[in-house]
């Protein structure tokens, strides 16, 4: 399945003012790993954030859906539909929220 790769270089870009990043195909499109974990990614013409559990619901709440793998909720990753992203100030706050939740959880450890 293909990806916006218009929309992956902005969150590229906004990710890269933040930390420094490597990227993953994943769910069907690319996913943006800060400090070992997934912050962000973009699926079809979405944004997917990882919003960590205790922030699911203010992000449900602040205008983002829930994403579906099958029947089960990803509880922790909301989806936001490309039209509340489309001017940059929006993008970045929903990319900030995945970096900041990323950048201050304990790095993975190294798979040997």
């Amino acid at each position: 399945m293909a990806f916006d790769e218009e929309l992956a270089a902005r969150v590229r870009a906004a990710v890269g003012e933040r930390a420094d990043f490597t990227e993953r195909r994943m769910f069907g499109g690319l996913a943006i790993m800060v400090h070992t974990h997934m912050a962000v990614g973009v699926t079809r013409d979405e944004l997917m954030v990882h919003v960590g559990t205790d922030g699911h619901e203010a992000a449900l709440a602040a205008g983002a859906h829930e994403l579906r793998m099958g029947d089960r909720v990803m509880r922790g990753t909301v989806g936001v539909a490309a039209s509340a992203t489309a001017d940059e100030e929006t993008l970045r706050a929903w990319v900030d929220r995945g970096v900041d939740l990323a950048l201050a959880t304990p790095p993975k450890p190294a798979r040997r």
